[in-house]
């Protein structure tokens, strides 16, 4: 079965472009036009990816990102402008996996999305060990769930991703370098601030008190590690 994309973008050639392009590559694609029509689809269709233009009228796709997380852990790649480098750090922020950026090759955009798909199929595949406890702290590979001090927390595949690889080496320092290495499978990292950004959302999560993390710890200079908490 074809990878099922959703792309929304308010420009007609990039639509016709994307949607040939990935079409071309293996994936099965809808688009459509506006921030409203986006975030409908995206609800009443099963999608493996969201593709969203930050600037489209109606809704922005930063507003279009954030509603949808608040129902849907589907992983969305965000399209910004080259220069846009806040507009990047902020769709992570608000909850998406991914970013590229104008003008953007199809073969990037389909090397991303393929990134995306392989990082879920790991999460939804058998593990050696599917139960995962790190103090309070429990990762679930089979059913992919996190609990933390008995309540379940809804991650994004992104989220969930970093809080393993963490998980499985408890008290060992990563680079931001190495964490957004092994989240999009590549050496291209892009801007470091969108590891930072991903850490915050996990914290908001996971912690106690966000603002004063005790359980991934900030090594200032260095990156990240998981403790106990």
């Amino acid at each position: 079965m074809k990878p099922r994309i959703l792309v929304a973008d308010d420009e007609p050639d990039i639509l016709a472009s994307v949607e040939y392009g990935l079409g071309a590559e293996g994936f099965e694609v809808d688009c459509v036009a506006d921030g409203e029509a986006a975030l409908e689809t995206a609800l009443a269709g099963a999608y493996d990816v969201v593709v969203l233009d930050v600037l489209m009228p109606k809704l922005s796709g930063m507003e279009v990102c954030r509603r949808l997380r608040q129902s849907s852990i589907v992983p969305i790649v965000m399209v910004t402008a080259k220069d846009a480098e806040v507009d990047r750090v902020l769709g992570l922020e608000v909850g998406a996996d991914d970013y590229v950026t104008k003008p953007f090759s199809m073969a990037e955009l389909a090397s991303r999305l393929r990134s995306i798909l392989r990082r879920r199929e790991f999460e939804r595949a058998p593990h050696p060990s599917l139960l995962l406890e790190v103090g309070s702290l429990s990762l679930d590979f089979a059913r992919h769930e996190v609990n933390v001090e008995g309540e379940s927390v809804e991650l994004t595949p992104s989220e969930f991703k970093l809080l393993a690889l963490l998980a499985r080496q408890p008290g060992r320092v990563f680079t931001r370098r190495q964490l957004m290495e092994h989240l999009w499978d590549s050496p291209y990292i892009g801007d470091t601030r969108a590891c930072d950004a991903h850490i915050s959302n996990l914290r908001q999560k996971i912690e106690r008190d966000g603002a004063r993390p005790a359980r991934i710890v900030t090594l200032r200079q260095v990156g990240y590690k998981l403790v106990a908490g």
